[in-house]
């Protein structure tokens, strides 16, 4: 009785009902951490460009900002397959399934250390061709293919934190993830500002310090879910791929990942443009990217909700809540859109 009264607590305290009781303000609740986590996310990314624009070489700036849309069209497809993970795991818990979601939680976490060490190779070893097919000019393209190297190095923990929090997301639960990444970020900051004014690493620097902090997230994911009394709980012994919770996964989150990695084309041919002109050029544009970024992710969060709350809801086979959820999270990404658009061009 007294360990049913406590998982009650924390179920009350971090995760909502998506298929009972009024939409609106559950979406709006679920949404604004999920916006928060994105925007701070962005901030230590331009906390990373601050410090090397600032205290590092005169490329420094050019050399980081310029590798975002490579690294964002080589792990987009990553990026789908843990949505699809999430979607899986909703799915599952609205419909009461606890076997499912918990073959579909030790899916989603070996997959995600699998492929991440996978691509991670990859983009080690392609890193300087890729920016080279991108025109990344001779000032500039040593370090920027430093930054992807070690990026890609550290991608397991990128891959291990992103699938974690989809599956604390499908239960729910948006909190804890912030509160991981709050942690992070500071840690983030603190090392950008040691390695990089302390020991004078410059790119490599704050391209170590983020792999580091990534890890220290990804560990408090993985711990949060190894100690958790649902269905969703993590058992190092049970990793393994269940190939029909799989093929679900993929069915969902290969096109969502193919659908990133379209838009992603656009941009990199974009910054092969504008690598065209120069390093100056280059740090202009990827201090706009930033702005535009926090737009992007706020309207991006509540597409993360409005996907959870649907698969949730098709879980427990509550069909008429679903054109509700559609028509309310229109609603707010609308509003998300224009006041974010407006107030970034002021």
């Amino acid at each position: 009785m007294k360990k049913e009264r406590i998982f009650s607590v924390r179920k009350a305290r971090y995760e909502i009902d998506m298929t009972r009781g009024p939409l609106f303000g559950k979406l709006i609740s679920f949404s604004v951490p999920l916006m928060l986590t994105g925007i701070l996310q962005l901030l230590y990314n331009a906390a990373d460009m601050v410090v090397v624009g600032k205290y590092g070489s005169d490329t420094s700036l050019a050399a980081v900002g310029s590798t975002g849309s490579l690294i964002n069209l080589i792990v987009n497809v990553l990026m789908g397959m843990s949505v699809g993970a999430g979607v899986v795991v909703a799915n599952a818990i609205g419909a009461g399934n606890r076997e499912k979601a918990s073959h579909a939680t030790h899916t989603a976490i070996f997959i995600s250390i699998i492929f991440g060490i996978g691509v991670g190779i990859f983009g080690v070893f392609m890193s300087r061709p890729l920016l080279e097919m991108m025109k990344s000019p001779e000032d500039v393209i040593e370090l920027s293919s430093l930054y992807v190297k070690i990026y890609f190095a550290g991608l397991p923990v990128t891959m291990l934190y992103n699938f974690g929090s989809s599956i604390l997301r499908a239960t729910g639960d948006t909190k804890r993830p912030l509160y991981f990444l709050i942690l992070s970020g500071m840690v983030n900051v603190v090392l950008n500002l040691v390695f990089v004014i302390g020991f004078k690493m410059d790119v490599a620097g704050v391209a170590i310090a983020t792999v580091i902090s990534t890890a220290i997230s990804a560990a408090l994911v993985t711990a949060c879910l190894m100690k958790s009394d649902g269905p969703c709980r993590l058992y190092i012994k049970k990793l393994r791929i269940y190939g029909k919770e799989l093929l679900e996964m993929t069915k969902i989150g290969l096109p969502a990942g193919l659908q990133g990695s379209v838009f992603s084309i656009s941009n990199v041919i974009i910054q092969s443009s504008i690598n065209s002109f120069g390093s100056i050029t280059m740090a202009g544009s990827a201090a706009a990217n930033s702005l535009e970024g926090f737009v992007y992710t706020s309207m991006n969060a509540v597409y993360q909700a409005a996907l959870t709350f649907t698969g949730q809801n098709v879980g427990a086979k509550q069909y008429k809540r679903i054109n509700t959820i559609c028509a309310q999270s229109l609603i707010i990404v609308t509003t998300v859109g224009i006041i974010g658009g407006i107030g970034i061009y002021l």
